[in-house]
């Protein structure tokens, strides 16, 4: 099959998970899609303006994403011909995507040297990865645990902890960079092609299972099939495929094919399901779950395409109305005439040889222009844990933190309220007993409200006839913190009031505020930490650094003095940070921002 249409080279290309679509990019920034069943065009999209370095395909659904060298990444709805949201935080060239199992998650690999993990619910980045010393070219998720792994051309090749969002291992020992990198299906190690050779790594400790030397160059992708992994490369206008025998390679075990680091002991590998990290959840494909996360993805706060990206795309949306298209849109019923049919093994195993110190267990295979297409990986599904069985009901807990929008109140019941009932068998109240019964304690809820009213109108009235500093002064005397809150809230929305003498005093009522078990408090007071570290942590750190002026200069002793004490409260709020850094969800995302901008102090 030969498919036409781009006008000029194309630099990336995907086969979606039915093998229905192919998704090919261009070096003029557009984008092509083609039904392989009908082989024509099925869709344009357009608005990236630069080359097009990496295209991946969500793992159920008709979308796509496409990474440029225009430093932006989008994803697009190839069934209604739109850009769905565009992604921004890359500085250079986006040249690897890769979807999560679940498809909740999208890891991007850019020149920039980082590699970013970005929610597709909230439509922001979930962290940051930083460590690579050269531009990042490959990544990919394990096929079950929380676990990334990434290569550079800084030759070495990294594991990430996708829920402590911390380094697992580092490979740093290989003479080229790696080119691409696979997991095995069930987890137990990383396939990485090189220049020259294929090797087994293993990540917890790091160790190098096996190499197998295959001279297939510049390997562009590999693939298992029928315990067969297919790598093929490229050179000029001719493609090669190679294919090795993975029943005859090394996947774990303590004895190791390869250089080991300084010669070290090497540790037994931890045995299988033993994994500290978590299991991808498995999405249903029924129509509820998929409507309900479309419509969110929809209302989530990410960056819309601008107007001049799609003019003629304004009205796309990846939202489905109608429950019954799902049906058809998720589960397409086409199916593909394949010549010559599937067989049960893509390639022949080759013959048992003599072992020797290097592996042979590789074949190369034809060399040609066109290759017969390969059968679909089949990919064995996770095993799920089982549900914990119980004849006793589990003791409910209480969350550690108070959500700040609920649809009920935490650790209240109906039943306190109202009186017990003396005798057994009357199962219903009288309604006068009941509003009796609920009418009491209110009195105590008016006091409380009551003296936060008179307690604001303090503020309110400082405020109008003094400066900012004098009524954040009497909200921090009246020791409640949640009147500092209010007061943070207004403060935070113009950031021209914020001065130095202010985040003297403010500093320590953060402090308490990021412990606070309240949602609404810890957010309050990241956004105002926030803007004190964008706004004076540069002068903090240049008037500590300066050298001591000559004379007496008392507006710049003061200004030092406030300076010194600003640093020394924000120290002790960096520890606070970091231990919350580690969190999920949006708090987490927020300590971790915290914990970037406040690395000068540490």
């Amino acid at each position: 099959m030969s498919l036409t249409g781009h006008t000029t080279p194309i630099e990336s290309l995907q086969i979606n998970t039915n093998e229905e679509l192919i998704v090919a990019g261009s070096q003029s920034g557009s984008i092509r899609v083609w039904d392989l069943e009908a082989a024509k065009i099925l869709r344009t999209l357009l608005g990236h303006k630069a080359n097009i370095c990496s295209l991946d395909f969500h793992p159920f659904g008709s979308f796509v994403a496409s990474g440029s060298l225009d430093t932006n990444i989008k994803l697009w709805d190839v069934r209604r011909k739109g850009c769905v949201f565009r992604y921004k935080g890359h500085t250079e060239a986006v040249r690897c995507l890769r979807f999560s199992p679940d498809g909740k998650w999208l890891a991007s690999a850019a020149d920039d040297h980082t590699v970013k993990l970005w929610d597709l619910a909230a439509g922001k980045i979930m962290f940051e990865f930083t460590g690579h010393t050269g531009p990042v070219n490959i990544v990919e998720f394990h096929p079950n645990e929380y676990l990334l792994a990434s290569g550079s051309f800084d030759r070495t090749v990294r594991f990430w902890d996708l829920e402590k969002f911390q380094v697992v291992s580092c490979i740093e020992e290989e003479a080229t960079p790696v080119r691409c990198v696979l997991f095995n299906p069930d987890g137990c190690c990383l396939y990485s092609g090189f220049q020259d050779s294929l090797r087994v790594y293993g990540w917890e400790p790091e160790r190098c299972f096996d190499v197998v030397l295959v001279n297939w160059g510049k390997v562009a992708d590999l693939s298992i099939c029928n315990n067969q992994l297919i790598g093929v490369s490229f050179a000029q206008s001719t493609v090669s495929s190679f294919v090795v025998d993975l029943s005859r390679v090394t996947k774990s075990g303590s004895v190791p094919h390869g250089l080991m680091r300084d010669d070290e002991p090497l540790v037994l590998p931890a045995p299988m399901g033993s994994s500290l990290r978590r299991i991808y959840d498995r999405p249903s494909t029924s129509c509820s779950k998929p409507q309900s996360r479309v419509k969110h993805n929809s209302e989530s706060e990410r960056r819309s395409p601008s107007s001049e990206d799609d003019r003629d795309e304004k009205e796309s949306k990846a939202e489905i109305q109608n429950p019954e298209d799902y049906k058809e849109i998720f589960q397409p019923k086409n199916a593909i005439c394949r010549t010559p049919p599937r067989n049960n093994e893509p390639f022949p195993a080759p013959p048992e040889d003599e072992p020797v110190a290097a592996k042979e267990a590789v074949k190369p295979s034809q060399t040609a222009d066109v290759q017969t297409p390969l059968p679909k990986q089949e990919l064995p599904e996770p095993v799920q844990k089982p549900p914990i069985a119980s004849s006793t009901p589990l003791p409910r807990t209480e969350p550690s933190v108070i959500p700040a929008a609920r649809n009920e109140p935490i650790g209240l019941k109906v039943s306190d309220f109202l009186p017990a009932v003396k005798n057994p068998s009357q199962n219903e109240l009288v309604d006068e007993e009941a509003m009796s019964q609920i009418r009491k304690g209110h009195e105590t809820m008016c006091v409380v409200l009551t003296s936060r009213h008179k307690n604001l109108d303090t503020v309110r009235a400082v405020w109008s006839t003094s400066d900012i500093k004098n009524s954040v002064d009497s909200a921090v005397a009246i020791n409640d913190l949640s009147v500092v809150v209010d007061l943070l809230n207004i403060v935070n929305q113009k950031a021209s009031l914020w001065k130095l003498d202010l985040c003297t005093i403010v500093l320590p009522q953060i402090e308490k505020l990021l412990q606070s078990k309240y949602e609404s408090y810890v957010q309050t007071g990241c956004t105002s930490l926030k803007l004190i570290l964008q706004r004076f942590l540069p002068l903090i750190t240049d008037i500590l650094a300066a050298p001591p002026s000559v004379g007496v200069d008392i507006t710049r002793e003061e200004r030092l003095h406030k300076c010194k004490l600003c640093y020394k409260q924000l120290k002790n709020i960096s520890n606070i940070v970091k231990n919350k850094s580690g969190l999920s969800g949006r708090h987490g995302s927020a300590f971790r921002e915290l914990h970037l901008l406040m690395a000068v102090l540490e």
